[in-house]
C-alpha cells in the first residue's frame, strides 16, 4: 500500500489530503502537523479581533476528528518533523519528548511561512505580537484587554494583514497608528492608486505614519516607545507587526532540496522538488509569474489550495500542471474595496515590456440609479496587440466583480478589444450599458488604433504648448493645473480660434471622457492634440503621490 506524508495542514496540506482520499480510498495518508489545528481560516482572524466575527470556532474550518473520521487520514496535530531523509524515505518527528522514524513513498512538505520581524533592538519585547494563528489571535485579543483607554496601538506594515488589523481596532474604537515604510500602503497598487488608500484611512481616524522604518523599541512600564529612523519616536501600547511573511523552508534546505527566490523551497510545473518523490505547496514555495513567466513568492490562500489539489493528484501519478499565479487579490479598508490583478507598472518598469495605460472613473452601476459610487480602474496592457497585464481598482461597489473578470480575461490571454466586446451583466441596480471594463477597453483600443493620443500625468510638467482645461466654471473649484486656460466643451467649437493652431494642445476634464470628444474635435480641426489619461481626477492623486514621496 502506498504511503503518503504530508507536513503542515492549513489550505495546501488539508487540501491535498482531502483530494488524496477523495481520487483513491486505498492509499495511506499521514498528516504531521506541529501546531494544533490542522484546518482554520487565517484569513479571517482580523475579523474576529474586530469583532465582525464573533464565534471563535467558526475560524475552525475543520477539527482534527471531523477531517479523520471523514476522509480517514491520520492526523498527529503537535507532531513535528524534525528532518526529512530524502535517500531512505523517511521522516524523523517528534511528539513532545517522544521521537519516532516514519517512512514514506511520497512526502508532501507544505509548512507555511512564518511573520518577519524587523532586526531591532526591543522587539523581543512581549507587547510585540504578530498575526499568523489562532493562539497569535488569542494574545492579541487578550494584550488588548490590558492597554489602557486612549493610548494607541502601532501597526507595523501596510499590507493586508496590517490594513485589516487596523481596520478591526478601529471597529473597537481603539486609536490606531499604522507605520509603513514606503511613500503607500499596500505595495501591489502603484502609487496614484493607492492615494485614495490613504485618504480613506485618515477618514476612519487611522494615523498614518508614512516613509518611517523603526530603528528601536524603548520598553517603558506602560507601553512602548517606537523610534523611527528620522530620529522620531511615538508612544503606543502594543505594536502588531505586519510587514510579511518568509518561507519555511529549513527542514528542505537540510534536506538538501533546491531552494528559489527568498528562501523559498524550488518546484517544478507539477509541485515536484528537486528530489522527484518530494512534493511542496503553499506558502513556502517559489511559483511563476503568470503574465511575465518569471519567480514570484505569493503567499495566499487561493493558490495554495489549488496547488494541494493538483500535487495530489501528481503524487497519485497523474500529470496535472501549476499555471501560475496571477496575484489576483482585495482587500476591505473600511466601506472601500482594493482590488488588483496581474502586474502593475512598478513591475513593468523593471523590465523591457513596452506598455500603455489607461485610467477610468467611472459609476459602477448606472448613473441615474440611486447609489451609484465611483470605481477608480487602472489598466494596464501591451501597446504591441493590447493584450492585458494587470489591473487595479478602488471603490466602495462593484470592484471585486470588475477584478474576477479580468483575472478570468488575463486567463485567456484576452486584449483591450476583447474588453470592448465584454458583455455583462446589465440592470440599473448591478451595472451600466457601458461597463466600467467596456470603458476602459474603448479608451485603450482609441489609444492603440491612433484615435486618441494621451497624455500621462507624470509628464505634465514637461508639456510644451497650450493647456485648456474644459470643464465647467463650477468644476474649477476642485483646482486646476496651472497655466490652463479654461474653455467649457460646450463653447469649444465656437472658440477654438482662441487657441494657437501652431502650437500643441493638452486637453483636459475631470475623468478623461470629456477630453476625448474635445480631443477628436481638435484633431479635426488640424490641432495637435493630446488628452490627459483619467483627467483632473488622476493628475490630482499624482500630484499627492509626489508630495508624499517626498
Amino acid at each position: 500500500m502506498k504511503h503518503i506524508v504530508i507536513v503542515g495542514g492549513v489550505a495546501g496540506g488539508a487540501s491535498a489530503a482531502a483530494r488524496l482520499r477523495r481520487m483513491d480510498e486505498k492509499v495511506s495518508i499521514t498528516l504531521l502537523e506541529r501546531g494544533p489545528y490542522i484546518s482554520f481560516a487565517n484569513c479571517g482572524l482580523p475579523y474576529h479581533i474586530g469583532g465582525e466575527i464573533i464565534e471563535r470556532d467558526k475560524l475552525l474550518v475543520q477539527t482534527v476528528e471531523q477531517f479523520s473520521k471523514r476522509f480517514n487520514v491520520n492526523v498527529c496535530v503537535g507532531h513535528e518533523v524534525l528532518s526529512i531523509d530524502p535517500e531512505h524515505h523517511l521522516v524523523e518527528v517528534a511528539n513532545g519528548d517522544e521521537q519516532y522514524s516514519l517512512t514514506y513513498d511520497k512526502l508532501l512538505l507544505s509548512p507555511g511561512a512564518q511573520a518577519i520581524l524587523p532586526n531591532i533592538s526591543g522587539i523581543d519585547d512581549p507587547r510585540v505580537l504578530v498575526l499568523r494563528s489562532l493562539p497569535d489571535m488569542d494574545l492579541i485579543i487578550a494584550r488588548l484587554r490590558q492597554i489602557r483607554p486612549n493610548v494607541p496601538i502601532g501597526v507595523l506594515g501596510g499590507g493586508f494583514i496590517g490594513l485589516e488589523v487596523a481596520e478591526a481596532l478601529r471597529r473597537l474604537n481603539l486609536p490606531v497608528i499604522l507605520i509603513e515604510a514606503q511613500s503607500q500602503v499596500m505595495s501591489s497598487l502603484d502609487p496614484e492608486m493607492a492615494v485614495p488608500v490613504h485618504q480613506h484611512l485618515l477618514e476612519h481616524g487611522v494615523e498614518l505614519h508614512l516613509n518611517r522604518s523603526l530603528s528601536r523599541i524603548h520598553s517603558l512600564h506602560d507601553g512602548l516607545q517606537l523610534e523611527y529612523n528620522n530620529s522620531q519616536s511615538v508612544k503606543v501600547g502594543m505594536l502588531i507587526c505586519a510587514v510579511g511573511v518568509k518561507a519555511e523552508s529549513q527542514l528542505a534546505e537540510e534536506a538538501g532540496l533546491e531552494l528559489g527566490i527568498n528562501g523559498t523551497i524550488k518546484v517544478n510545473e507539477y509541485l515536484q522538488t528537486s528530489h522527484s518523490d518530494i512534493y511542496a505547496v503553499g506558502d513556502a514555495v517559489q511559483t511563476y509569474d503568470w503574465v511575465l513567466n518569471h519567480p514570484v513568492h505569493l503567499p495566499l490562500a487561493g493558490p495554495a489550495n489549488r496547488q494541494g489539489r493538483l500535487a495530489a493528484d501528481n503524487m497519485l501519478g497523474h500529470k496535472r500542471r501549476f499555471r501560475g499565479v496571477q496575484k489576483t487579490a482585495i482587500c476591505r479598508v473600511f466601506d472601500l474595496s482594493v482590488g488588483a490583478v496581474g502586474v502593475n507598472e512598478k513591475t513593468l518598469k523593471e523590465t523591457d515590456v513596452d506598455y500603455q495605460k489607461v485610467y477610468i472613473h467611472s459609476n459602477h452601476h448606472a448613473g441615474y440609479f440611486p447609489g451609484a459610487s465611483t470605481i477608480h480602474l487602472k489598466l494596464l496592457y501591451l501597446k504591441e496587440n493590447g493584450q492585458i497585464l494587470g489591473a487595479q481598482a478602488t471603490g466602495k461597489e462593484g470592484v471585486d466583480k470588475r477584478i474576477d473578470v479580468l483575472a478570468l480575461a488575463l486567463q485567456a490571454r484576452m486584449n483591450v478589444y476583447d474588453l470592448e466586446e465584454l458583455e455583462l451583466c446589465y440592470a440599473p441596480p448591478y451595472g451600466s450599458a457601458k461597463d466600467p471594463l467596456n470603458q476602459a477597453g474603448f479608451v485603450a483600443a482609441n489609444c492603440l488604433r491612433g484615435d486618441d493620443d494621451m497624455i500621462y500625468s507624470e509628464y505634465v510638467k514637461d508639456f510644451v504648448g497650450q493647456i485648456v482645461d474644459i470643464r465647467d466654471p463650477e468644476e474649477l473649484k476642485a483646482g486646476i493645473i496651472s497655466d490652463s486656460i479654461n474653455i467649457p466643451l460646450d463653447s469649444l467649437r465656437e472658440r477654438a480660434s482662441e487657441l494657437d493652431p501652431t502650437q500643441a494642445v493638452l486637453i483636459y476634464c475631470q475623468v478623461g471622457l470629456r477630453g476625448h470628444v474635445a480631443s477628436c474635435m481638435l484633431r479635426q480641426l488640424g490641432f495637435r492634440v493630446v488628452n490627459l489619461a483619467g483627467g483632473y481626477c488622476t493628475y490630482q492623486d499624482w500630484v499627492e503621490t509626489l508630495q508624499e514621496e517626498s
